[in-house]
């Protein structure tokens, strides 16, 4: 799978006021309304109950509708996550399809941008990039860990990669870039979610709801609690589907399945370059 939009690759070499244009380009060019290939509404996730291990089998799936009039193919969702070992990045995808993982690739790169707020596909996007040309399906959706328009130029990292590739993509990230939650996100139940709007350190009006906290996993007991994620449209998707659509992926775990198993499958090749 190759860039539609090359121009807009991020290139480590630009100056910090270069890579900040570069990000308001993209975000110009950005939709965060629903242009989706499938129907959000029928994307579903099914858990089966535990195995003997005690481990929990999910499967993604596109519910059909009881009195289909078309033939449509489920869609091809891809989990996109990153690990790093010494100062090489590992981009993994997963793509997945009716509940079964369709294909796995990765990349490794060497990493020549430190770790800045808000800079992050220029650190990470190299890898991400030569991921996706070992790709041999076209996904209908990415997740990817990090930001969409939760960003101070809205243009995270779900952003930057959706418009490179016209791809509908989603990012997830697990602590806020920036942006103000409707509501405090304090020791919230599982399945609960609030706007995050934006403020004066976005590139939008105030106000604007550039994402959400979506509470998908919490404790039963009162002792212990986990912190919500940020979800937030990249490309080709509204804020309130791709909340939606991250509420339908997710199984018995914080992450959704996509990027849990992208996670997983990065984690993995990490381990055999470490060994070797």
């Amino acid at each position: 799978m190759e860039p539609v939009r090359p121009e807009f690759v991020p290139d480590s070499s630009l100056s910090r006021a270069e890579m900040e244009a570069l990000q308001r380009e993209v975000a110009a060019d950005a939709e965060f309304v629903d242009r989706l290939p499938f129907d959000s509404a029928a994307v579903t996730l099914l858990t089966d109950p535990p195995d003997a291990t005690g481990s929990t089998q999910s499967t993604l799936t596109a519910e059909p509708d009881p009195e289909p009039t078309t033939e449509t193919e489920p869609p091809i969702i891809a989990g996109v996550d990153q690990s790093f070992l010494n100062k090489t990045a590992i981009s993994a995808i997963v793509a997945l399809r009716d509940g079964e993982v369709v294909e796995r690739t990765h990349a490794v790169t060497e990493l020549s941008v430190p770790y800045i707020p808000g800079l992050l596909s220029f650190r990470e996007g190299e890898a991400i990039v030569e991921a996706f040309g070992t790709l041999d399906c076209e996904p209908d959706l990415a997740c990817f860990d990090g930001s969409g328009r939760i960003h101070f130029r809205q243009a995270g990292l779900a952003t930057h990669m959706g418009v490179v590739f016209d791809l509908p993509a989603i990012g997830i990230a697990k602590s806020l870039l920036c942006g103000s939650p409707q509501e405090s996100v304090d020791n919230r139940p599982e399945g609960w979610r609030t706007p995050i709007e934006s403020t004066d350190a976005v590139d939008c009006p105030d106000g604007t709801t550039i994402g959400y906290a979506y509470q998908s996993r919490q404790y039963d007991s009162g002792n212990r609690y986990i912190n919500p994620l940020y979800v937030s449209p990249g490309h080709l998707v509204s804020a309130a589907t791709a909340v939606d659509l991250v509420a339908a992926l997710g199984g018995g775990y914080k992450l959704p399945e996509p990027t849990r198993l992208a996670d997983s499958y990065a984690d993995e090749v990490k381990s055999t370059l470490s060994d070797s």
